[in-house]
């Protein structure tokens, strides 16, 4: 198979059908999470969502924004814990964030189709899919929404996603969220959560931060990703395998530009392995923002990557990995590395 073979259509109730945890957070929970013991933001954020998802148990419904955050009218009042109906979990990229908003999806006493899982760029799309209003009354139903990697260095999708969750919240919807980095605040590799809350405004008071600290967890205690293998030995590993692609590396660069990224996980269907050969540093910035929503999908859905030519941490120039999208390249390679080790058994079993 071939991944440069593909033009998939993706009608709009799959996007909105599709909006769950990724295949990779299935099976994760709270006590799936293993805190570092050097870290003990780790275990509060656990702590502190546990208590949030019990607090969802009852939601306060439609029009709870025109009551209060937790105003009820008239007659008994579920216990809902006074407090935000909102978490931003703020910290680097690989300690675990994903795990934990997926967790707090899980433990959210709500039929699946009543929660939303899904990144700021798949959210976008949705919008994109069915317009603002059709969105607003998908979604005005939910008890909660997560949005993964919330992008705040595009101001317009930010002021558009913003506006979306001040109606959400009106509906009373709960929210949750993790976000990218801003250019120019570069720091850790992380975003401030101060800063988080002023790209959103007016939604700032609806969200308490939670502050998680650690490494990279993927690099945590693991070896370093296998080197590329010869083209040889990824070409004979892919015709073995079932269900592999076997690609070109600049060709699929190609054919990612002819594909909306909406459908990038529709493009990855049904694959047990992406094959590439001939890696080298991709050319321009917006090619390389492309390949970093492929990695994420296929990093979601499990595929392993097997590749010859250059080693993944090549991928981004000096100049990319020092601009305002180096916390997506950094997690883009973080990514692709783990799905390298994942690859590894392919050439091994050959």
């Amino acid at each position: 198979m071939s991944l440069c073979s593909r033009e998939p259509r993706v009608p709009a109730d799959r996007l909105v059908a599709e909006m769950v945890p990724p295949p990779r957070f299935d099976s994760v929970r709270f006590s799936t999470y293993l805190p570092d013991p050097n870290q003990p933001s780790q275990r509060e954020a656990v702590h502190a969502l546990e208590e949030f998802a019990n607090g969802l148990g009852q939601s306060p419904g439609p029009a709870a924004g025109r009551r209060g955050l937790f105003g009820f009218g008239r007659g008994k009042a579920p216990k809902v814990p006074a407090g935000p109906r909102g978490v931003y979990l703020d910290g680097g990229y690989g300690v675990g964030k994903t795990h934990l908003l997926a967790s707090l999806w899980h433990a959210t006493d709500a039929e699946p189709s009543r929660k939303a899982f899904g990144t700021f760029v798949e959210l976008t799309n949705l919008v994109g899919a069915l317009g603002f209003q059709q969105t607003v009354q998908t979604l005005s139903g939910h008890r909660l929404l997560c949005i993964d990697e919330f992008e705040l260095d595009d101001p317009g999708d930010t002021v558009l996603v913003s506006s979306l969750l001040a109606r959400l919240v009106e509906a009373g919807v709960a929210l949750a969220a993790t976000s990218n980095t801003l250019p120019g605040k570069l720091g850790e590799g992380r975003f401030a959560a101060a800063d988080f809350m002023r790209e959103i405004q007016g939604l700032s008071a609806h969200f308490r931060a939670l502050r998680i600290d650690g490494e990279d967890y993927r690099h945590r205690g693991l070896p370093e990703a296998p080197a590329p293998y010869s083209e040889e030995q990824v070409t004979r590993a892919a015709r073995a395998t079932e269900g592999a692609s076997l690609d070109d590396f600049t060709a699929l660069l190609d054919h990612l530009a002819r594909v909306h990224p909406s459908r990038y996980g529709a493009l990855a269907d049904g694959l047990s392995a992406v094959c590439l050969t001939g890696v080298r540093p991709v050319p321009d910035q917006s090619t390389a923002l492309r390949l970093v929503v492929l990695a994420d999908r296929l990093y979601d859905r499990e595929v392993p990557v097997l590749t010859s030519g250059e080693p993944f941490d090549r991928l981004f120039g000096e100049e990319m990995l020092k601009g305002g999208y180096r916390k997506k390249y950094f997690r883009a390679i973080s990514r692709l590395t783990a799905l390298a080790r994942d690859a590894a058994p392919l050439v091994d079993a050959r």
